[in-house]
């Protein structure tokens, strides 16, 4: 039995062998990424290397993602069981049925953006209209681009969005086939910097798009049958993070042990990068998101048809498997 369960952790499957749903030391999780190695992953790699997951009775194999669009995909379709994304994109998905709920949120602003080269001049959003602009397929800026040009009072027919792959998004612009990309400040704008180029930035969150953001979540079946695997679970990762904002050199290293292709400088900055959004949006504690946060989000989104009107926020999310707020990391 045990050798069929580690074939399913090899073939990315979530798998448990504590039949209770207790964790224990034999319980293995696999963890789906958001995105590929780096910054935004630090936290789990210090949980990881630093052996708190172990001390949680959890053997955890971090799994790199491709985009928060699809893996929350690989979560509604019941690819995956336990996973980190952004919110937006999971709770567009639970809106339409599928069952899963966020359950710890980390980035409490989300770090997308609109990114220009300063040659282009593009200055403010009213610049954009007539240009290309590159989007990234299967990603939450593609999910928020709708309410991102509302805000901004422009339409899709002003620009021309070319759908592309993710690694082509920076090598597009440098080479001035796209006048602008939706990235993100914890990626594509360290990207850009490390080779050279000077950029002007629109960050989703001070242009009318301040939503909650990239989140540990579940499918409801792997919260019902193992609650305390997952509270033992998000435990251990909030420690981790807690441990990467303390040390981030030393979280660094722990990025790089877990994932050897990392690249040791570009970890570094994407780390520094996202540091603010841990304990932004007036948020209390690391990993727990304000429910005033979740209902504006809620209502934001509702405004371009991301989410449907008057839903409840809590039918995104549940604090109950959230650690006592005495032991959460407080926001100063």
């Amino acid at each position: 039995m045990l050798q069929s369960l580690k074939a399913t952790v090899a073939a990315g499957l979530f798998a448990v062998t504590a039949l209770t749903g207790v964790a224990s030391a034999q319980t293995a999780v696999t963890f789906q990424l958001n995105w590929t190695a780096g910054g935004a992953n630090a936290g789990f790699a210090s949980a990881l290397q630093q052996g708190y997951y172990k001390e949680a009775g959890l053997d955890v194999t971090l799994v790199q993602g491709n985009g928060s669009g699809n893996t929350a995909q690989l979560v509604a379709s019941g690819q995956s069981q336990i996973a980190y994304a952004d919110a937006v994109a999971v709770s567009q998905l639970i809106a339409k049925g599928a069952p899963m709920r966020v359950v710890s949120t980390v980035y409490q602003s989300n770090p997308n953006e609109l990114i220009a080269l300063k040659e282009t001049g593009i200055k403010s959003f009213a610049d954009l209209k007539g240009k290309t602009v590159g989007v990234p397929s299967g990603s939450s800026q593609t999910t928020m681009l709708p309410l991102l040009l509302k805000a901004n009072g422009l339409q899709e027919s002003d620009l021309q969005l070319l759908n592309m792959p993710l690694t082509s998004m920076v090598p597009t612009l440098l080479q001035g086939q796209v006048q602008a990309i939706l990235g993100s400040l914890d990626a594509y704008a360290i990207q850009l910097r490390e080779q050279g180029a000077e950029i002007d930035e629109f960050p989703f969150a001070q242009y009318g798009v301040p939503t909650v953001s990239t989140s540990i979540f579940a499918s409801n079946d792997f919260l019902e049958t193992n609650p305390d695997v997952v509270k033992s679970f998000i435990a251990a990762s909030l420690k981790g993070w807690s441990f990467a904002l303390d040390k981030p050199e030393e979280a660094v290293a722990d990025v790089k042990e877990v994932f050897p292709d990392a690249n040791v400088k570009l970890v570094a900055a994407e780390l520094s990068a996202i540091t603010p959004l841990f304990c932004s949006a007036d948020a209390k504690f690391l990993g727990k998101a304000e429910p005033a946060h979740w209902a504006n989000t809620q209502e934001l989104l509702s405004q371009v048809g991301l989410l449907p009107k008057g839903q409840d926020p809590t039918s995104y999310y549940t604090n109950d498997f959230l650690p006592a707020e005495g032991d959460l990391r407080p926001c100063k």
